[in-house]
């Protein structure tokens, strides 16, 4: 029966707190007493009951002390203890465990004050204060003993409140040291340790000695405030009732003593109102909360019935709500203290209480990060969507790990509708943007035919700085393909065949994470649904719609490419384009178009291709003959027409007009040439037109030699040299913008180089100048040989009748049909001079258009028409004429050998 008594709850109670205190049974009867009551009590600490969590805690102590093989056996015995149903609460032995490794001695391993707002508080609840009336917030070891008296002193051993929380976890609050709180000397370790198991028990004299003063503080009700330490006696307001009030602030509602000035835009503690200066300045520190929480809550009630601010805002609204329930958190369990001790009754002492000095402690971290969130809020005005993600994003660029942590955790919900956004256009080409908030933007009134250039384009401003240009310009990419697949190419195929959907980002935890890796798999997800819808696009494109076929054609008809083709065609068009522009016909010149691609190696192409080719007349003016409006056309639609653009058609225009006219001066200089081959002959018997004949042949050979070398630099070192570059860029180009680009600068390098852009509009004039001139030389030299071949006929026919007249035995003329002839011969002689005259006239003003043309290109800053003067004065011949071209040719070859 002793046995069993032994081992009976209240005996091992009583020596529990034997053990603990150090002190006999007799004099532990105040303290058994309460802790008869705290376990027969239904309280319950405040903490999620994880078994598992308690159990790592004990084995994490055992091997922070180097007790590995404790550390083992310890988990070994509560596996066993798993097993085994003895024990109903296995939670609470190990928590007691855990609570009676602590040592008070120590200082509190507390790791930050950010667990106070930072930590989700639901499954953490020992990152708030709560008010602790169980076993478990007394210092549950031995008081360390100093100086030979023995005399104890008393450590930092507050366990009240929010410092009660160093016996249960690692991560609450430091507590306040007893020698720092105001008006309480030192006390002995045994004093303390037995008021922290007293300070709830009544206060009867039977079981206290009369001598001592009751351990307990007195009744909350009977407690006033306390006088001023200085002497003067005048009553104050008590810290309690400020404390009362400061929570109520901490709401933004107005207390009985601390009110919101508008004045001031601040709180501020009435004038009349009796208070020492310590206690004004901690109350004014801590009614900061108050205002930064207003601030903050005025944002989120202005902006969250706004629908107009948009998916983003509402969810930096949403954001912002959940920072500040972290913090009403934190203020409910401040209240809940404090109505305990209003509950009780009681003063729960400087240790217990809620004071000032510890609600600066405690709110030091939620007033930091409330701080940042006012400020996040002031940099956030007047933005949305991106821009809004852009300036949270700006905003965690900060040093402080908890700031910047806080502004990431608002960014992944900030970004979360923007990365939805994204995903639904690089994956499903579709954009529901109906506050404007996406960095893509879509003009619902362009035309299919402009839908890759007109309809979607970046909005610049609504970029997020956490995405590159390069990034914003691939994901506009990425959706304009898709939507041009699907409305102007006709193709059905699903985006998911063409871009296989990775994960979304389906939560903001999701969105945290890509954030995180924004150079890693964020990258990763646009550069392969890049990389895939472009180059399914440029399949589509060449091989149903024969894009680069187009591009080929274009270069072989509209920039005269194929040889056999046009030399035949200008044969058969030479004399339909002889006679005047007003009287052709569209039709005649098309049925002559097709007669000049069946008779040539054009016939062999694709019949897409030379459907499309057609003739074109260009606007008629007086005067004009078939050569000065005729023009080959190439007709284009569908999505070809997105890269043969009408601005690049009518290039493609401007340079076959001019192409065409060179290519005419070169024809009709071969005729000129094979006019004067073929009269030479016929021609010697008349000695008298040798010299104008000389003079026609020097002339020609200037103008043949000039268009040669023209020719030569349009065909070789524009027209190839463009194309080898565009189709070079071609065949590497990854998106279709690239083939777009590289086909626009391809026309205007063409453009530039043949004299046809505003700044070469001099040039073009005096090029042009050269060419009538070479129409008229044209024109002069068919008539001389016209007038020198009528002449030669009738001289024939007269040698004619006269050697038949002599084989009749007749005079062969009489002397009126000689004088007639010598009269006739003799005009005819007259005319020569006239001939010889036009000729040099002629000749002077085509030399002086090339002297003037050479001295253009000389001071050309393209280096190929530079040289391109050289090799048309190869022998300086008009250097010696022209004194402005001696300085500039000169200058141009003195410079030569500095640049080499």
């Amino acid at each position: 029966m002793a046995a069993l008594d032994q081992k009976s709850p209240n005996v091992l109670l009583q020596s529990l707190c034997c053990r603990i205190t150090g002190k006999s049974e007799a004099e532990v009867a105040h303290q058994f007493q309460y802790a008869v009551r705290v376990v027969g009590s239904n309280y319950a600490p405040t903490i999620e009951r994880d078994e598992f969590l308690v159990s790592e805690k004990i084995k994490k102590e055992l091997l922070k002390q180097r007790r590995e093989g404790d550390a083992a056996l310890f988990s070994e015995l509560h596996r066993k203890l798993q097993t085994q149903g003895v024990l109903k609460h296995r939670w609470s032995v190990l928590y007691l465990l855990l609570s009676l490794c602590e040592d008070p001695r120590k200082p509190s391993r507390v790791g930050s004050y950010g667990a106070l707002f930072a930590q989700a508080l639901p499954r953490d609840a020992h990152s708030t204060p709560f008010y602790c009336t169980r076993p478990g917030s007394l210092p549950l070891s031995y008081t360390e003993r100093s100086g030979p008296g023995g005399a104890q002193i008393s450590t930092s051993m507050g366990t009240s409140g929010i410092s009660s929380l160093g016996v249960y976890s690692l991560n609450g609050p430091t507590p306040t040291p007893q020698p720092l709180l105001a008006g309480h000397p030192p006390q002995t370790a045994g004093q303390q340790l037995g008021s922290r198991l007293a300070w709830a028990l009544p206060n009867t004299s039977a079981l206290a000695p009369t001598s001592r003063a009751p351990l307990g503080p007195p009744p909350l009700s009977t407690w006033a405030p306390r006088p001023r330490h200085d002497g003067d006696l005048t009553a104050e307001v008590g810290e309690a009732a400020l404390v009362r009030d400061i929570l109520y602030v901490f709401q933004g509602i107005d207390g009985k003593f601390i009110k919101m000035s508008n004045a001031d835009n601040c709180y501020k503690i009435d004038s009349k109102v009796v208070l020492c200066k310590s206690l004004r300045d901690t109350s004014s520190r801590l009614a900061d909360l108050g205002w930064l929480h207003n601030k903050i809550r005025k944002y989120t009630d202005s902006r969250s019935l706004d629908r107009a601010f948009g998916l983003v805002g509402q969810s930096f609204c949403a954001s912002l709500h959940q920072e500040l329930k972290e913090y009403y958190r934190l203020l409910a369990v401040l209240h809940s203290q404090l109505q305990v001790e209003d509950d009780q009754g009681v003063n729960l002492g400087v240790e217990s209480s809620l004071t000032l000095r510890r609600l600066l402690v405690w709110t030091y971290d939620p007033k930091v990060r409330l701080k940042t969130l006012a400020a996040l809020v002031d940099f956030c005005q007047g933005r949305k969507g991106g821009e809004l993600a852009s300036a949270v994003h700006a905003y965690g660029k900060t040093g402080d790990p908890q700031m910047r942590a806080l502004v990431q955790h608002i960014l992944s919900l900030v970004s979360h509708p923007i990365l939805n956004f994204l995903y639904r256009w690089i994956y499903d080409g579709e954009l529901e943007d109906t506050y404007h908030e996406f960095f893509v933007a879509s003009d619902p009134t362009v035309k299919t035919d402009r839908l890759w250039h007109d309809k979607y384009s970046l909005r610049k401003s609504m970029i997020p700085t956490f995405i590159t240009m390069d990034q914003a310009r691939k994901v506009l990419l990425i959706g304009k393909s898709i939507n041009f697949l699907h409305q102007v190419c006709h193709d059905r195929t699903s985006p998911g065949k063409i871009t296989p959907a990775s994960k979304s980002t389906d939560s903001p935890k999701d969105a945290a994470e890509l954030l995180s890796d924004l150079e890693g798999a964020f990258q990763g997800k646009i550069d392969a649904a890049y990389f895939e819808t472009s180059k399914y696009l440029l399949n589509v494109l060449n091989q149903n719609y024969l894009l680069l076929e187009h591009l080929q054609a274009m270069r072989r008809y509209l920039l005269l490419g194929q040889g056999d083709f046009i030399r035949h065609l200008m044969d058969l068009l030479k004399p339909e384009l002889a006679r005047p522009a007003t009287t052709l016909y569209q039709h005649n010149l098309t049925g002559i178009l097709e007669t000049a691609v069946r008779a040539t190696n054009a016939q062999y192409d694709n019949a897409e291709i030379l459907k499309r080719l057609d003739v074109r007349l260009l606007e008629v003016s007086p005067g004009d003959t078939g050569w000065d409006v005729f023009s080959l056309d190439y007709h284009v639609e569908g999505p070809i027409a997105t890269v043969f653009t009408r601005e690049c058609m009518s290039h493609y225009l401007r340079v076959f007009n001019f192409l065409w006219r060179a290519k005419r001066m070169e024809y009709i200089l071969t005729d000129i040439w094979k006019g004067q081959m073929c009269n030479a002959k016929l021609l010697k018997s008349m000695p008298e037109l040798s010299g104008v004949l000389h003079q026609c042949h020097i002339l020609a050979n200037e103008m043949v030699h000039f268009i040669h070398q023209m020719q030569y630099y349009i065909t070789f070192e524009v027209l190839e040299c463009c194309w080898d570059e565009l189709w070079n860029k071609v065949e590497k180009a990854q998106d279709l913008d690239h083939i777009i680009a590289a086909h626009e600068e391809f026309l205007d390098s063409v453009i530039s180089r043949c004299l046809l852009d505003t700044n070469s509009r001099s040039l073009l004039n005096q090029l042009r100048a050269i060419f009538d001139q070479i129409i008229e030389f044209q024109s002069a030299q068919d008539s001389l040989y016209r007038s020198a071949l009528e002449e030669l006929t009738l001289r024939l026919q007269y040698e004619e009748r006269k050697k038949q007249r002599d084989s009749e035995g007749e005079w062969g003329v009489t002397a009126e049909q000689e004088a007639e002839e010598n009269r006739r011969i003799q005009e005819f002689q007259e005319t020569i001079p006239k001939m010889r005259s036009q000729l040099r006239i002629l000749t002077h003003f085509y030399q002086g258009i090339v002297q003037q043309f050479l001295v253009l290109i000389m001071t050309s800053p393209d280096e190929s028409l530079r040289f391109l003067s050289f090799r048309l004065d190869f022998n300086e011949h008009y250097r010696a004429r022209d004194p402005r071209l001696r300085a500039s040719l000169g200058a141009t070859r003195g410079r030569r050998p500095s640049n080499i």
